[in-house]
């Protein structure tokens, strides 16, 4: 069966046509994102040109994607937890609130425009209090944006009832943070991803009708990190993907679990995803300069499009790895976006180097790992198919884990 996955990015609209029995991909089509029109012309003419399809699969990062802010009770505790939850369902982080939020800090969080609000805190069975009184200054604000409700399992059904009586649109998900030093993404993430099909995709206006609201099943990067997770299986490995873009650069990597740290009193995800909303090759050349500069990491004045994307790489890798990730164990590194997708094969997988030999970042660089480009932008397809064909997302993932 042919189905096809499309991913509507800020940039490009990518279209991979799978063969769902194999996993072999068929055809891979790329347009400028129609933003200015409607970004359902570029879907279509994407369809169009990939002839007789039996199911679409979508996600979308357009317009900005997934903003996501996060209200939690301890800044180093759940507020943490929660953010890094946050980043694995997608979103780009614009927020972080911690402790019991004041007028100052409730016009901060307006002001930050988040298309949804992760509000954390306590423990199951702890500190209560300071949800039940961020949940009130939300109410009191008389909120609008939707509000997932991930903290203290006991305060869970008071704070819905009050949030969802003001007319919120609000959903309750399993505590982040249910133990110290125990994180749990995938209540939260689950409830992320429905507030966001459901509220935020038709709220940014990128199409006239309700098809492309109906079309879309995940933002871009919550399928990608899907992937990743199918694709560390086929590695059977520590897995580091870096994810270059025109306006973010964003960095996955898939663990295997081992013994967690005994100061992890956040806990530790074993699949975690890191955004730089200031390092991007197109729309943010000059935060890529910037960062290179105070990283010290060599970069002239007119690089090009690979040399942005080696620095931005190394920046990102050294930002996710000081976030308390040990990459030492990693044995694949794959590149993607389109930058490295167009390029030729060689110089693509070349730009890798300085990241995979940078002794000046201050973490442990993996010892010989095996690199590699997804040409043919597999990654969001096979997250996008996980769920309804794994043979194929497997399928996918294979070809990609044994590339070179």
């Amino acid at each position: 069966m042919r189905v096809a996955c499309v991913d509507v990015g800020s940039t490009d609209t990518k279209c991979a046509v799978v063969d769902t029995a194999t996993g072999a991909v068929l055809a891979s089509l790329s347009v400028p994102t129609t933003v200015e029109t409607d970004v359902l012309d570029g879907v279509d003419a994407l369809l169009g040109a990939a002839g007789p399809v039996a199911g679409v699969y979508c996600c979308s990062s357009a317009g900005g994607g997934l903003r996501l802010a996060v209200v939690g009770f301890e800044e180093l505790v759940s507020a943490e937890a929660a953010r890094r939850v946050a980043l694995t369902a997608g979103a780009r982080v614009v927020g972080c609130f911690a402790g019991r939020l004041d007028t100052a800090a409730v016009r901060a969080l307006r002001a930050a425009r988040p298309d949804v609000v992760l509000l954390a805190g306590g423990t199951d069975g702890g500190d209560g209090d300071t949800i039940r009184h961020n949940a009130g200054r939300l109410a009191a604000a008389r909120w609008r944006v939707p509000v997932v409700v991930a903290g203290n399992r006991d305060a869970r059904d008071e704070i819905t009832a009050l949030l969802g009586a003001r007319g919120m649109p609000v959903a309750a998900a399993g505590n982040v943070l249910p133990r110290i030093g125990v994180v749990e993404p995938g209540p939260a993430r689950a409830a992320i991803r429905e507030l966001f099909l459901a509220h935020v995709i038709g709220g940014k206006r990128l199409s006239r009708g309700p098809r492309f609201g109906r079309l879309v099943t995940a933002a871009t990067p919550d399928a990608v990190l899907s992937g990743v997770e199918v694709l560390a299986r086929a590695v059977g490995g520590d897995l580091l993907v870096v994810d270059v873009g025109g306006a973010t650069t964003d960095v996955y990597s898939a663990l295997q679990p081992r013994e967690q740290a005994p100061d992890a009193v956040a806990g530790t995800l074993w699949q975690a995803r890191t955004v730089e909303g200031d390092l991007g090759v197109r729309w943010n050349v000059d935060g890529v300069h910037d960062a290179a500069a105070r990283e010290g990491v060599a970069l002239a004045a007119g690089a090009g499009p690979l040399e942005l994307a080696a620095a931005a790489v190394t920046v990102a890798v050294r930002r996710h790895a000081r976030g308390g990730r040990d990459l030492r164990h990693v044995v694949s590194v794959i590149a993607s976006g389109g930058v490295f997708r167009h390029a030729d094969p060689a110089a693509a997988r070349a730009a890798l180097g300085p990241v995979l030999h940078d002794h000046a970042g201050g973490w442990a660089l993996p010892r010989d790992p095996r690199t590699a480009v997804d040409v043919r932008y597999v990654l969001a397809a096979a997250g996008l198919l996980a769920a309804d064909h794994p043979a194929a997302a497997a399928g996918l993932c294979a070809v990609l884990a044994h590339a070179q």
